[in-house]
């Protein structure tokens, strides 16, 4: 007779996880409440071995919260999964805790297939930061050029005037030679201008210097990608940052889903057709049409194969969709040949 494999479902927070031990049928040994440092990992790990032979770990949360504890009990030696948050209970008054939601993790994860591997940290950590950081930066330069050109349609008419036709890197730098002077709501709104456009060339900078330290770890660790028609750094960090490290994804038909561009039957009557998926990692996904975008515009043979669909009757949508699809099985095998990053 096989030996039980046990189950233990941990729900992730801030400041503690709960956690629960099932067997094979989904019964419950025993939960448990800790804190969410090493003494706590320490104290979980001590449980779920006194009480259970063979286990696995299915941790809520491998990327944010449960980030830790995940990397705690690899280097320990366990078996860890990466589990799906719980599906939301409905409001039928038989309550809520975060033991309750353990115990799903576990059950969940008994009725499941496949398993997913957490993320791997190092290397593929540090790229996801600079992603991160960058993207922030980004996004408040966004912000603040928007707020720029609203202060600039409601400025005083000389400096309206003046830098309305203005867009972009030209009214940036127009608005940093300006200087405050004349009336008192001339001078404020000058000098709060030329504070903005700091602001902007400041934050411009940073996603700079973000991108440079991105693009010398992708070529550290991945020069193939980076040699692909299409490929940029941000690409292909994004690439490694979803793949992680050869067996996290099982094949490249799971790693398409993920990305969203595996195809799904749309065929109606007499027209037979597929659409992409709208699920998945929407930012892989960005970054496979990126890829796609510049190889139509710029590679060659793409260019020839989006003429030979064209001329057979496909779509525009519908030839894009094949690109992505090619272009994820590509990259898919181009990461599994990378060393452990």
């Amino acid at each position: 007779m096989e030996s039980q494999i046990w189950t233990v479902g941990v729900d992730t927070h801030k400041a503690g996880h709960s956690a629960a031990l099932v067997d094979g049928l989904g019964g419950v040994e025993g939960v448990l409440d800790v804190e969410a440092n090493r003494r706590g990992y320490g104290q979980l790990l001590g449980w779920a071995r006194g009480r259970a032979g063979e286990r696995r770990w299915v941790v809520e949360g491998t990327g944010s919260y449960g980030a830790g504890l995940a990397s705690y009990l690899n280097q320990q030696g366990e078996v860890v999964y990466e589990g799906d948050r719980p599906l939301r209970r409905k409001r039928d008054g038989s309550g809520k805790s975060d033991q309750l939601d353990a115990i799903k993790v576990a059950r969940e994860a008994l009725a499941r297939e496949h398993h997913a591997l957490p993320r791997q940290r190092g290397r593929r950590e540090a790229i996801r930061v600079l992603m991160t950081t960058r993207q922030s930066a980004i996004s408040a330069s966004v912000h603040g050029l928007n707020q720029l050109y609203a202060l600039v349609v409601t400025a005083p008419e000389p400096l309206h005037e003046r830098l309305i036709p203005l867009r972009g890197e030209r009214l940036i730098g127009a608005c940093l030679r300006l200087q405050p002077r004349g009336e008192v709501e001339t001078m404020v709104t000058a000098s709060a201008m030329r504070q903005l456009a700091r602001r902007l060339r400041a934050l411009q900078a940073e996603a700079a210097e973000y991108e440079k330290q991105l693009a010398r770890q992708v070529a550290a660790l991945a020069p193939n990608l980076l040699a692909e028609p299409g490929v940029g750094p941000i690409s292909a960090a994004q690439l490694l940052v979803s793949w992680s490290h050869a067996g996290r994804i099982r094949d490249e038909n799971a790693f398409a889903a993920m990305a969203g561009v595996a195809p799904i039957q749309a065929s109606s009557g007499k027209v037979v057709r597929h659409r992409l998926s709208r699920f998945g990692d929407r930012q892989l996904n960005r970054a496979l049409h990126t890829v796609a975008l510049s190889r139509s515009q710029n590679h060659l043979e793409t260019k020839a194969y989006i003429a030979r669909r064209t001329a057979e009757g496909k779509s525009t949508r519908e030839i894009r969709r094949c690109i992505k699809r090619y272009l994820s099985r590509r990259f898919f095998r181009l990461l599994q040949r990378l060393d452990n990053p």
